[in-house]
């Protein structure tokens, strides 16, 4: 696991190397591939311009899969605070990362056994794809 700046544990970092939108698109045709849907994309810097603020281009995407999630939020109900799982794909002085929470700090987070855990295991595999690596 990569700690981001401020000190941020737990998450995963990976260098992208396309942009921050080829980024964003490629995972979103991942997710489909994998049989997975994207909910939703939040542009955190789109909405900051729409208002005359600046911010680095930083998007949000959530996405899973109803089969795999619904399990976990009925076993432990406070997980549906971080599901559905979610990337933030941003611009770090003009290089495209790629940063999730691990999916070992969410099962350590809501005391997932391993069998629930397993189901969050596959954004690791699905960034590693996404990056190239």
């Amino acid at each position: 696991m990569t700690a981001l700046r401020g000190g941020v544990t737990g998450t995963v970092t990976k260098a992208s190397p396309g942009s921050v939108e080829e980024t964003v698109a490629r995972l979103a045709d991942l997710v489909a591939a994998r049989g997975m849907q994207v909910f939703a994309v939040v542009d955190h810097s789109g909405e900051a311009a729409r208002v005359g603020l600046e911010l680095r281009d930083t998007k949000v995407i959530l996405f899973g899969s109803p089969a795999a999630g619904t399990p976990v939020m009925a076993a432990v109900p406070l997980s549906a605070l971080e599901l559905p799982l979610k990337v933030l794909v941003w611009d770090d002085d003009g290089q495209t990362k790629v940063t999730y929470t691990a999916p070992e700090t969410l099962a350590e987070r809501f005391g997932l056994p391993l069998e629930l855990a397993g189901r969050l295991a596959g954004i690791g595999p699905l960034t590693d794809d996404l990056v190239g690596t």
